[in-house]
């Protein structure tokens, strides 16, 4: 039954992610780097492990939601559907809003409702987290991955003098 179901939501995230990058990506541009480009960054860098993520994978860059598969890096989610919905509440409780990102999470939240304590946890986990959702990764590929990882992952502190 679950097998079913998660057809029908990855049916709906196919139609959906074209509508997605045409109205609400359209002043975005696609990376200039592809795959292959990726692989030959230093090794510690976030360009690298995006590159190495893609072999790893079997995945293709997809134009415009390049960021996307940073944030998998990033926040340590899977690439099963439950984790893809478990880190768009991540990316929520990040701060980031918008109707593609609450309609996976009603979508996926009503299909595969046995997640929900998953599913809490990283909205948890994305609200202790430096807020990350809107940055430019592509800027960011030269960076050493574990500093960016651990500088993302601590929350910003108020420091009173």
């Amino acid at each position: 039954m679950k097998k079913l179901r998660v057809q029908f939501l990855l049916f709906v995230y196919d139609k959906t992610q074209k509508l997605y990058r045409r109205y609400f990506k359209k002043k975005k541009r696609q990376w200039q780097f592809n795959e292959k480009q990726l692989l030959s960054f230093n090794e510690d860098t976030l360009g690298r492990k995006l590159g190495e993520f893609y072999k790893r994978h079997g995945f293709t860059m997809i134009p415009k939601m390049e960021n996307h598969d940073v944030h998998h890096l990033i926040t340590g989610c899977g690439t099963n559907f439950e984790d893809e919905i478990a880190m768009q509440y991540l990316l929520l409780g990040n701060g980031k809003l918008n109707a593609h990102l609450l309609a996976a999470i009603i979508l996926g939240t009503l299909i595969l409702p046995e997640y929900s304590k998953m599913y809490l946890q990283a909205f948890r986990k994305g609200q202790n987290m430096r807020s990350f959702h809107h940055w430019d990764f592509e800027a960011l590929l030269w960076q050493d991955f574990e500093n960016l990882k651990d500088f993302i992952q601590q929350k910003n502190t108020i420091t009173y003098y």
